[in-house]
């Protein structure tokens, strides 16, 4: 999946359909001249519905249409016939995609399963007819309701990226490279920060056709948790991921600092995230030599489970595949 053709966020504009109007009808019989009344009940209208689909990872089908609109219900009828249902409209989305108000930034439900329908914006109640309205001082009231009227609103749709791996580090800590080296993915590689602006998924395939899909994203730097850099952007994709891989690359100052940090930040946004299986891998380690190698093990985080890889060189992707196999498995 191209970084362009990924879209994790946008806003759509809905408005509901209005109900039908209760109608104001007097019963009419070839020998019945004076009937009681039998206006029927305006039909609702139409609701604004979000969906669920398994098949979607992105929200780049909504990018070009943004603006939804529902149907009107139908007016009551004679002989209490109920006007027509206005036509609903259904918006599919990925799994994981979180709705949010506009206003006030409040989350407002998530779309998490296949199939899994949620309202979003009610239509209008239709009208009750003049049939509801006969009493024993008014026999033949010649009124009814009107049907509610339509809502018009905004909503901002957030994606949180469903992956079995997403890969957790500071910008420029290799992510994109080592995505690009164990899939097909060809996410956009550069010697400075932030080049990967948007998630990138990719499908690693593994022994006996097997295969998981992993998930580079943005770098984290400090501060993110309070928005810093692209702070939530990237922080709400870690959410879904069954597996963390944090990246470190051999070149860093200080390890257990760097590592220190990425948990840190992983907290303050949601302190469940430090719950979910991880390993520590440290790239860029063909700039290691042997005596290097030793020395920087020595500096390592105590009881974290650490790989050297280097994606140029591809040394220990193998070994990498295999552990984070064994940790998808628990």
């Amino acid at each position: 999946m191209t970084e362009g053709n990924f879209v994790d966020y946008i806003r759509i504009f809905t408005k509901s359909g209005k109900g039908g109007a209760g109608s104001v009808h007097l019963h009419r019989e070839k020998y019945i001249t004076k009937g009681g009344p039998d206006g029927g009940d305006g039909g609702r209208g139409g609701h604004i519905i979000l969906e669920g689909d398994k098949q979607l990872w992105t929200l780049f089908h909504l990018k070009f249409r943004q603006h939804y609109k529902a149907g009107h219900g139908g007016n009551g009828g004679k002989q209490e016939s109920t006007g027509k249902d206005g036509e609903d409209v259904i918006i599919k989305v990925p799994q994981g995609t979180i709705i949010k108000d506009i206003e006030n930034d409040e989350t407002l439900f998530e779309i998490s399963e296949h199939g899994e329908q949620r309202i979003l914006l009610e239509g209008g109640k239709g009208g009750r007819g003049n049939s509801h309205f006969k009493s024993s001082t008014n026999q033949t009231p010649r009124y009814a309701q009107p049907g509610m009227p339509s809502i018009e609103e905004s909503f901002r749709l957030e994606l949180k990226l469903l992956a079995d791996v997403g890969l957790v580090g500071f910008p420029n800590a290799g992510k994109s490279t080592l995505l690009s080296a164990l899939t097909k993915a060809k996410p956009k590689i550069a010697d400075y920060p932030f080049t990967t602006l948007k998630p990138n998924l990719g499908i690693v395939p593994y022994r006996n056709h097997k295969s998981f899909v992993m998930a580079d994203i943005p770098g984290i730097i400090e501060g993110a948790a309070e928005g810093k850099g692209l702070g939530h952007h990237f922080l709400r994709h870690i959410e879904r991921n069954s597996v963390l891989l944090f990246m470190i690359p051999a070149d860093t100052m200080d390890i257990k600092k760097d590592f220190s940090i990425l948990q840190n930040e992983l907290l303050k946004h949601n302190p469940e995230l430090l719950d979910k299986e991880f390993l520590l891998a440290i790239t860029k380690s063909d700039m290691l030599d042997e005596e290097l190698l030793q020395e920087m093990k020595h500096e390592l985080p105590k009881n974290v489970n650490t790989i050297f890889i280097s994606s140029i060189a591809q040394t220990g992707l193998l070994e990498l595949k295999d552990q984070l196999w064994q940790l998808l498995q628990h």
